[in-house]
């Protein structure tokens, strides 16, 4: 069973960037669709970017453009550069590892970090 583990984020402001990273904490992410949700209060966790093993990337529409998703399986990690943050980006994001092939629009599939805050403030 593979643990995500997060870093990264922070407070911004509007128009500024942020990066965030995943490592597993045990195992690999090698074979696994890695990808990033995030968590508003009172809201259901929402996909925001996907890279599947072979490197195919998914973006959120709100997003496209601003962020973007990479992985770096010699170095075992996934992560998000986000650009241009809008105070809606605010939310706990979660990085997620799945098996392959499994949709985006499962919010409750696979194995997910503890999360980590970002905060944009306009």
């Amino acid at each position: 069973q593979v643990q995500p583990v997060e870093s990264g984020g922070g407070s911004v402001q509007a128009g500024g960037s942020l990066g965030l990273s995943c490592a597993p904490s045990r195992r690999t992410f090698y074979n696994y669709d890695l990808g990033w949700y995030r968590q508003t209060p009172g809201k259901d966790r929402e996909f925001v970017a996907g890279i599947r093993w072979n490197g195919g990337t998914t973006y959120r529409d709100s997003v496209r453009g601003r962020f973007t998703i990479s992985r770096d399986d010699a170095r075992n990690t996934v992560n998000l550069q986000m650009n241009s943050l809008r105070s809606e980006d605010t939310a706990i994001y979660y990085c997620n590892a799945r098996p392959r092939g499994q949709m985006w629009s499962r919010n409750d599939y696979g194995y997910w970090g503890q999360g980590t805050q970002v905060t944009v403030s306009s």
